[in-house]
């Protein structure tokens, strides 16, 4: 009984599996690792904040408590949760909508985007829906990565240059927008940032463990304090309100989670998505614990709440901290702690070094971390192997940029189920022809000089006959026919491949079988599973068939066969000349 509650508390507190067994042999990896990702989370978190269009000390903000409930809830041991790149853009395009009055007003719908992504996730993980995900397919969460980190990138230009753009996330008008007002570009606030991204993205070639944003906020901060640059019109962030976030309250008005729940359930999946993508990938290297997808969901859930309610905005895990966090040597989710503790230390007496710092460091930060997720490789890799998930790769990248990031990753999941279904509406079939001087039964259109009967039709069908396919199975059944210029005596139905029948299968089934044999053509059915022979058999359809007729093999059927035919019949056996290059 102890056990069982035990293992129960476990599941639902993780933490609890790995802190009574902790080894002081993983402290170091975990200071080490918890210390390195805090120093990143600094500017990372302020930059995103401003990407999300809230003040920087919101970024911080929402690593402080988020980090300490995922710790606690997370079964990853090394994912990284926080503010990321897409997220931080998605909420800034869910609130654009309600045209918020103030600065304050727009805090409250950040907070209120952050409860309802953490009662999707928690309610998705409490009701064991974490394979909803699924329908996000890679291709599709490619595209729309790219797309949107594109976005990204171009709506920070206006920080990078210092001009005058609209915010937008339609590719088109931001194209516009920019060559309008490039002649206005601030050449000193250019310079920072262009030194800013030159250390970020090669200071790492000096170690791996560099600090390179962390630098880059130094660099910048001495600049502008060094040469007063305000003065020359150089955007700083100005002053940072110290101290630990207190109690917030998001917006309980329907209306308004009427208005965020569509970009609330955009961020809940995407952002559940690119968390699991990531802690499977680094859970493969140490195999020392399990992942669960639905207490994940949890964990973002309980992490999301935390944001809410301690004036943060929406967290997932990402994939640039996660993979620090793992190369710098973390073991468990102390790390994550270690983190935390790290960015209350600096709320508490850091916050004031950060006065100077200009805001086109920041934009530096945010465009190294969005040029990793612009995906090259993918749309060539799939072009050769792949066509369809190419297809649906680049339309979500296209209307991504064009019509927007909730459009985009909308038309992405309906065109992802629109490909599943036009698959499962098309499922393989095969014409079977023997191996010759064997027993054995293969696809005339993979091998070639197969012993194939001008009267007898041999048919596997690879999956389901249910309601979505049926009409495409009997079109291609009515079409083998034909070619055999209406000469089948016999149609043979290899059924090792059909995983179920539903009503209107066997429905559809019934009347093909009085069909077929109103017009001289018999059936027969061979090697057919035990749940598929019972749904035929509530269905009569095995009735209808006959036991004489049911086999349990492709050779019993055709020797079955063979029997009931006179010898000139017989003489049918003729090679089918195929191709075997066909891939069907």
């Amino acid at each position: 009984m102890n056990n069982t509650i035990s293992n129960k508390l476990k599941s639902y507190l993780p933490i609890l599996e790995w802190l009574p067994n902790y080894k002081k042999t993983d402290l170091q990896g975990d200071l080490s690792a918890g210390l390195t990702v805090g120093i990143m989370l600094i500017p990372q978190g302020m930059a995103y904040a401003m990407l999300a269009g809230l003040e920087p000390i919101h970024g911080l903000y929402a690593v402080t408590v988020p980090l300490l409930l995922y710790a606690i809830f997370g079964t990853s041991r090394q994912l990284a949760v926080g503010p990321v790149a897409m997220v931080s853009l998605l909420t800034a395009s869910g609130i654009a909508s309600l045209n918020a009055g103030s600065p304050e007003q727009y805090l409250i719908y950040a907070l209120t985007l952050a409860f309802l992504v953490g009662l999707i996730q928690f309610g998705m993980g409490a009701l064991k829906l974490g394979f909803v995900v699924n329908f996000l397919s890679h291709p599709v969460i490619s595209g729309f990565t790219s797309a949107a980190a594109i976005i990204i990138g171009l709506s920070q230009i206006k920080h990078l240059f210092r001009i005058n753009l609209p915010n937008s996330e339609h590719i088109q008008e931001m194209a516009v927008a920019i060559f309008q007002n490039i002649e206005d570009i601030h050449w000193i606030t250019f310079g920072i940032g262009v030194i800013g991204i030159i250390i970020i993205k090669y200071g790492k070639k000096i170690h791996k463990s560099f600090p390179a944003p962390l630098v880059a906020v130094v660099v910048g901060i001495a600049l502008v304090a060094g040469f007063d640059l305000t003065q020359y019109g150089v955007k700083i962030v100005g002053d940072v309100p110290s101290g630990l976030p207190t109690f917030s309250s998001p917006s309980f008005d329907m209306q308004s989670w009427k208005t965020l729940f569509p970009i609330a359930l955009t961020i809940s999946l995407v952002g559940f998505a690119e968390s699991f993508a990531v802690a499977k990938t680094i859970q493969a290297k140490h195999k020392n614990y399990r992942l669960n997808a639905n207490q994940e969901l949890i964990a973002l859930g309980m992490a999301n709440f935390g944001s809410a309610f301690f004036k943060g905005y929406p967290v997932t895990g990402g994939f640039s901290r996660t993979a620090v966090n793992n190369d710098a040597g973390a073991k468990t989710t102390l790390s994550s702690i270690v983190s935390a503790v790290l960015i209350v230390l600096t709320l508490l007496f850091f916050t004031g070094l950060f006065y100077n710092l200009p805001s086109a460091i920041l934009a530096a930060v945010v465009l190294v971390a969005v040029s990793g997720l612009i995906d090259f490789k993918e749309p060539v890799h799939l072009w050769h192997k792949d066509k369809f998930d190419f297809t649906m790769l680049v339309a979500t990248f296209i209307i991504t940029l064009t019509l927007g990031i909730e459009t985009g990753i909308i038309s992405g999941m309906v065109l992802s189920l629109l490909v599943v279904i036009y698959k499962a509406s098309r499922p393989h079939m095969a014409q079977l022809g023997r191996v010759p001087g064997s027993n054995i039964y293969r696809n005339i259109d993979r091998f070639t000089d197969l012993d194939v009967k001008e009267n007898l039709l041999m048919v596997r069908i690879d999956g389901p006959i249910y309601f979505a396919n049926v009409e495409f199975i009997k079109d291609k059944l009515d079409k083998w026919i034909q070619e055999r210029n209406d000469q089948v005596k016999m149609i043979v139905f290899n059924m090792e491949s059909v995983t179920n029948i539903d009503s209107t299968g066997a429905h559809e089934l019934n009347e093909w079988i009085n069909a077929w044999r109103k017009s001289d053509i018999d059936i027969c059915m061979t090697s057919i599973k035990g749940p598929v022979r019972d749904v035929l058999n509530r269905w009569a359809i095995l009735e209808a068939v006959g036991a004489d007729h049911v086999f349990v093999d492709d050779n019993s059927a055709v020797s079955s066969f063979d029997h009931t035919m006179d010898s000139e019949t017989l003489e049918k056996y003729t090679p089918y000349a195929i191709q075997s290059n066909l891939k069907k």
